[in-house]
């Protein structure tokens, strides 16, 4: 594990508030403590109880039951995001996307990027399908299984 890696680590356990990080790669194997980490305890203080009268609270109204979906509205495949980071549509700036609408891919077609601690991972097509949909727009951030392509 380079030293800049490191760095990057360090850095980032010191702005999160994380109190440890411990990662293994290979046969490298780093662990980052934040000593820096406090947590604030209010001390305990006795104080007197005084009885108040309570009014009832307002019962609301009991919500709707949601409408069942149609059966035309199932559940549309998706390819999810395997982690939280930054989504990129093609390998560098102004590159041509991975895929567009309409496009097929098969299952190990690479759809996408995401950026996660500098780290590039290339996101697979886990099945054969038809891009449908294109959910997140290109430079934004994403979190773990948030869907990112609808794929028929």
């Amino acid at each position: 594990m380079d030293l800049r890696k490191i760095k990057t680590l360090i850095d980032l356990v010191s702005d999160s508030g994380v109190a440890e990080l411990e990662i293994t790669e290979g046969d490298d194997h780093v662990r980052i403590v934040n000593r820096n980490t406090t947590v604030a305890v209010a001390p305990a203080v006795a104080a007197p109880v005084v009885a108040a009268p309570v009014a009832p609270a307002p019962v609301a109204p009991a919500p709707a039951p949601a409408p069942a979906a149609a059966p035309a509205e199932a559940a549309k495949p998706t390819i999810n995001s395997p982690m939280v980071g930054t989504f990129y549509r093609a390998p560098s700036p102004g590159a041509k996307p991975f895929v567009d609408v309409g496009q097929k891919v098969k299952a190990g077609d690479t759809v996408c990027i995401i950026e996660a601690m500098k780290l590039l991972n290339e996101i697979e097509a886990e099945t054969d399908g038809v891009i449908t949909e294109i959910l997140v727009e290109n430079g934004c951030p994403v979190e773990f299984g948030q869907p990112l392509f609808v794929i028929g």
